[in-house]
């Protein structure tokens, strides 16, 4: 019954699906962060940015997005990012679109992480004449992320399934495998629904079990 799998590369199509979930989780925890020390800076003109950065990113649907990276950076602009194939270079497309609109979502947990420190040990932190920069990178962000784990696991957990998008733009991972299964395997979609959901399972049941651990090991105790 299951023979039909193995002439599909279904393992390949899942490791491309964990490499844009890493790389894309990587960045946008990177720009999130970024984001987030925008939105609570006492700079009038980087809270105006990262306030509207983020209300209007995570208002577009992410289709949209990934979607604006080929046609508009790649085939508009030629904006390649590096050299090599077509699909390499979808690939890195489509990582800078989830990296854009992830990251908005990861402001704002870390945003409400940070509103959970007392603002008496910043004010603190700024009487033995630490400035913004110090005190957000020493003393709110450690805290704020150990609140936040959490909603952060959330937002990985939906940025793996949120990969499934970027095969609109030709990537090779496995809702673009899945799609090639229904139409040549139609006498068992059940079984291919069946394969690929599990296998999602697979990805995101652990990570949320053991940041659910992590969590709460490092829940800050206030």
């Amino acid at each position: 019954m299951f023979d039909f799998l193995t002439e599909y590369d279904i393992l390949g199509a899942f490791w491309v699906t964990v490499q844009l979930t890493v790389y894309s989780a990587i960045g946008s925890l990177i720009w999130g962060t970024i984001l987030a020390g925008m939105r609570v800076s006492p700079v009038p003109i980087m809270r105006a940015f990262g306030t509207a950065y983020v209300n209007i990113v995570r208002n577009i649907p992410l289709t949209l997005v990934i979607i604006a990276m080929s046609l508009g950076l790649y085939q508009t602009l030629n904006v390649a990012l590096g050299g090599g194939t077509i699909t390499t270079t979808n690939f890195r497309l489509a990582v800078l679109g989830f990296v854009l609109y992830t990251s908005t979502f990861v402001c704002e947990s870390l945003r409400s992480g940070i509103n959970t420190v007392s603002v008496g040990q910043a004010e603190a932190a700024r009487a033995l004449g630490l400035n913004f920069g110090q005190v957000l990178r020493m003393i709110v962000l450690p805290q704020a992320f150990r609140s936040v784990i959490g909603p952060l696991t959330s937002v990985l957990i939906a940025l793996t399934k949120n990969t499934t998008v970027a095969s609109t733009i030709g990537v090779a991972e496995a809702s673009l495998l899945m799609s090639e299964m229904i139409e040549n395997e139609s006498d068992v979609i059940g079984l291919v629904f069946m394969t690929f959901a599990m296998g999602f399972v697979i990805l995101t049941l652990p990570v949320g079990l053991l940041m659910g651990r992590v969590a709460k090991k490092a829940a800050v105790k206030r």
